[in-house]
């Protein structure tokens, strides 16, 4: 189930004991703000348009993408009957094209069971949905972190999270999946307030899906 949002007290408390480095980042950025988008096919296409490309441009192409909708929300339904030659001209790729029609059709066919997911793990969340052809496991962590709003996940591959990190610890480098892993037994089980804050500093818009 979806959690309430930790107050900064708590968040501070926890960080000052754990990370006192990522302390002084919460102290300097302000209050954690985390929205929920309830609207699970809306954050998976969104995720899924964010695989691999900068912020700035999954923002650029996302807009593009709503457009298409005419204002509206895009659902499994007008997805699965806009046209191909539509869809890349907001900018997809055909490869995410194909993964936003698979989408789609796993919505419309049930085989994506969107009421058990609030109740599941994590794990078996990011199981049920890498099934789906072209998500992987950084497009399920998105979806745990903005649509199920859980705290304790640490996105590995992200590379905000990379970019984040190698500024706050003053890195030369961008850190390797087992520095990260250490980072984020230290955060546990705060990992997804700790990866909010390193996207943070480095954009201050505030990230939502």
């Amino acid at each position: 189930m979806a959690q309430k949002l930790p107050s900064r007290k708590v968040i501070l408390k926890h960080f000052d004991l754990r990370d006192p480095v990522m302390a002084a980042t919460i102290r300097e950025k302000g209050a954690f703000k985390l929205s929920r988008n309830r609207n699970y096919f809306q954050v998976l296409c969104k995720a899924i348009i964010g695989q691999q490309i900068s912020i700035k441009a999954a923002e650029s192409i996302t807009q593009r993408f709503q457009r298409l909708f005419q204002g509206h929300n895009p659902t499994p339904e007008k997805v699965a009957v806009i046209s191909v030659a539509k869809l890349r001209q907001s900018g997809l790729s055909g490869q995410k094209v194909k993964y936003l029609k698979d989408l789609s059709v796993r919505f419309l066919d049930g085989s994506i069971r969107t009421h058990r997911l609030a109740y599941q793990t994590n794990e078996e969340v990011i199981e049920a949905l890498t099934s789906v052809y072209g998500i992987g496991r950084w497009t399920a962590e998105m979806f745990l972190i903005f649509s199920l709003n859980r705290f304790d996940v640490l996105p590995v591959g992200d590379l905000g999270l990379k970019a984040g990190i190698k500024k706050i610890y003053n890195m030369r480098g961008l850190p390797s999946p087992k520095r990260m892993l250490a980072l984020g037994k230290k955060w546990h089980p705060m990992e997804t307030v700790a990866t909010w804050y390193a996207w943070r500093i480095q954009d201050a818009e505030i990230i939502t899906y």
